[in-house]
């Protein structure tokens, strides 16, 4: 399986509306048939973008060729798997068998065991994990760790403490992050911290690393502002993305069906 760094990419992972594991062709249709309608409509009218647009989904850490399987036959792109824990060898041989890409993994350990936790030694715990989540996934041939920097909870993590203790913490392993090629992307999340585009900006600004950047969720930060202004205000900050809507009226929902202006996220993308 060939990593795809250095190539021009921004992968997009789509959330299935399923309480199973990947939803069925079914349900994936009606979720994602709001893109199609609005293409339709003329609301967002399919275009170039600067780059490549690839599409995958969360996976986990041990490969499910049935599921896999589904995903090519719904022309997914690739998987987003899971670590530290990742099964690196048998993740690698099903996506070769079913030509799809790791294209990088979410750090699973880091709403419980917090890069911005009060006590240092769970912080330096969280750090190591991260580290392994990094090299596992440069084993799998990807290029990133998603990564939820903190947590804002009570006096003991303020936000300003989430942004020193996670700033400190992830400085720490830019010399890793530079030596195999991984990025940290920080994604935006409902988590109490920089709910603002220019806050979230100056965070990524301030850690000053090119290895370091944003995985920005569409659906998540509708609720807090138009997503087409988090990505202008983000710009090239922004890596990969993360596909969802959302209402004000009925939260999480299948494209379309939200508060997200698909045509004005298109062309801040296009951008």
């Amino acid at each position: 399986m060939k990593s795809l760094h250095g190539i021009k990419k921004t992968w997009t992972l789509f959330h299935p509306f399923d309480d199973d594991k990947f939803m069925n062709r079914r349900k994936f249709l009606a979720t994602t048939s709001g893109v199609i309608s609005l293409a339709q409509a003329g609301m967002a009218k399919p275009g170039k973008f600067n780059g490549l647009i690839r599409k995958a989904v969360k996976f986990g850490t041990k490969p499910d060729e049935k599921q896999m399987q589904k995903l090519k036959d719904l022309g997914f792109d690739g998987i987003e798997g899971s670590g530290p824990g990742l099964e690196i060898e048998s993740m690698k041989n099903a996506c070769d068998r079913f030509d799809l890409s790791m294209h990088g993994l979410v750090y699973n350990k880091h709403w419980k065991v917090r890069l911005s936790d009060p006590n240092p030694e769970v912080r330096e715990k969280s750090r190591i994990g991260l580290a392994q989540a990094m090299r596992e996934a440069k084993g799998a041939g990807g290029t990133s760790v998603l990564l939820v920097p903190g947590r804002v909870k009570g006096d003991q993590e303020t936000h300003q403490q989430v942004w020193d203790r996670s700033i400190e913490q992830i400085r720490k392993l830019l010399p890793l992050a530079e030596e195999i090629k991984i990025h940290i992307l920080i994604e935006t999340v409902w988590n109490g911290f920089c709910y603002q585009p220019e806050q979230f900006r100056d965070y990524i600004d301030a850690i000053d690393s090119p290895w370091v950047q944003v995985y920005y969720d569409i659906g998540n930060m509708q609720k807090y502002g138009p997503s087409h202004e988090w990505i202008r205000i983000l710009g090239k900050r922004t890596l990969k993305l993360d596909v969802k809507d959302w209402g004000s009226k009925n939260g999480f929902c299948p494209l379309g069906q939200g508060d997200v202006d698909w045509k004005k996220v298109r062309h801040e993308l296009e951008k």
